[in-house]
């Protein structure tokens, strides 16, 4: 067999059971992070804290994630991607089954940012792995699915643990979240093939510290590492505060409804796959500049006070977020060819630092100037982001699409 013809091609049989599990690992991670954030308002009333500090049990673990990414992949640079992945999940199981026996603030908080750590073995490395063993001309929807399955996840931690808390406490909802993280873990270690194309390195900071200045004297990755901050830190910060608004006269909704407007996620389930047929028809550089656009459509849609235009703007915000994350995602993974790893943990770093910054920053404004003044400041932050992508469009690009 050639070289080229030893990456997994789209249809092929290990092809879908990688796509199966990462779909798996995506989800499991992804609802172990966001199952917290429907639960804001009860972590506010329980442990008797304000709307801001009730957005730490997941800024504390976008943090960790964020520190823990720029490591990750340098350990499974020594000890292999499959084998760091699955302890990742064990161990995010794990400890998602532990804090739900410990409700106690400060430790809950503990628990969370080792959950934060412990996920960042996925995030980091499922890219890396999807980069060296699928063939390039499928890594764009290797990709769009892999971040599909995070969308699920997303959703899926929102949407259960939305919904349980009309009926149980949040400390059996997360018990529940950690069992089926529990079952993911073991599928996923069964399932995924091992790596055919992946060569140990001994951990090495002069190694470390190489490939670090290598990315991070690309501008072009400079920028789009400030795109990823920007993306993720607005879209979780209309999600960190749209159950307290939701909450607020003249909706007044049950914690039911405000779990269920999770389904705004099904769109980037779609649009995330399908960003690389776009890029390859128009390029990434519209691509990214149109989704800007239409998230700031989406969110001054969502400033009507009707349910049904607020979850049309989800809809079109989560849409686009996804389809933009998708499309820079996988820029950065062909961009950063000589050292990938380290660019997409420096691309996740950015992104889920931005996270953690803007989401629980973004309170503040939610505290003193409500909705209207939230969506004025992501708003801002989107522009930002726009006038960065068009400057990424009047770029000379190094690789071809």
């Amino acid at each position: 067999m050639s070289e080229s013809t030893s990456y997994i091609e789209y249809g092929t049989q290990p092809f879908k059971a990688i796509l199966l599990s990462l779909f798996l690992a995506g989800f499991a991670i992804f609802s172990s992070l966001y199952c917290v954030q429907p639960m804001m308002p009860f972590l506010a009333k329980f442990f008797q804290t304000t709307a801001t500090n009730s957005s730490f049990p997941l800024s504390l673990s976008t943090i960790a994630l964020a520190l823990g990414l720029l490591f990750a992949g340098l350990i499974s640079d020594r000890f292999g991607r499959k084998q760091i992945m699955a302890i990742s999940l064990f161990s995010t199981a794990t400890l998602l089954l532990i804090s739900s026996f410990l409700p106690y603030w400060e430790i809950f908080l503990a628990t969370r940012m080792m959950i934060g750590l412990a996920v960042s073995g996925v995030a980091s490395v499922a890219m890396t792995y999807i980069g060296e063993e699928i063939a390039q001309k499928d890594v764009g929807f290797a990709m769009g699915l892999y971040i599909s399955g995070t969308a699920i996840g997303g959703m899926g931690g929102r949407l259960i643990a939305g919904v349980l808390l009309d009926f149980i406490s949040w400390q059996t909802a997360t018990l529940i979240i950690g069992v089926l993280n529990f079952i993911i873990a073991i599928i996923f270690y069964l399932a995924l093939p091992a790596s055919k194309h992946f060569k140990a390195y001994p951990i090495q900071f002069s190694r470390f510290k190489e490939s670090f200045k290598k990315n991070l004297s690309d501008p072009k990755l400079r920028l789009l590492f400030a795109e990823g901050f920007i993306l993720m830190g607005c879209f979780v910060t209309v999600f960190n505060y749209m159950s307290y608004h939701l909450l607020e006269k003249p909706f007044e909704l049950s914690q039911t409804w405000i779990g269920l407007i999770s389904v705004a996620y099904l769109s980037g389930i779609y649009s995330s796959p399908r960003a690389a047929s776009w890029s390859q028809k128009f390029g990434r550089e519209k691509v990214l500049i149109f989704m800007f656009l239409s998230m700031i459509l989406g969110l001054w849609i969502m400033l009507i006070p009707s349910i049904w235009f607020i979850l049309l703007g989800l809809l079109i915000f989560t849409f686009s977020f996804f389809a933009a994350h998708s499309t820079s995602s996988s820029w950065v993974s062909v961009q950063s060819l000589q050292y990938r790893a380290v660019g997409s943990s420096l691309y996740l770093f950015c992104y889920y630092l931005g996270s953690s910054i803007l989401g629980s920053g973004s309170g503040l404004v939610w505290e003193h100037f409500g909705w209207l003044g939230l969506t004025v400041t992501i708003t801002c932050i989107l522009l930002i982001g726009l006038c960065i992508a068009v400057k990424l469009k009047t770029m000379k690009s190094n690789t071809a699409f």
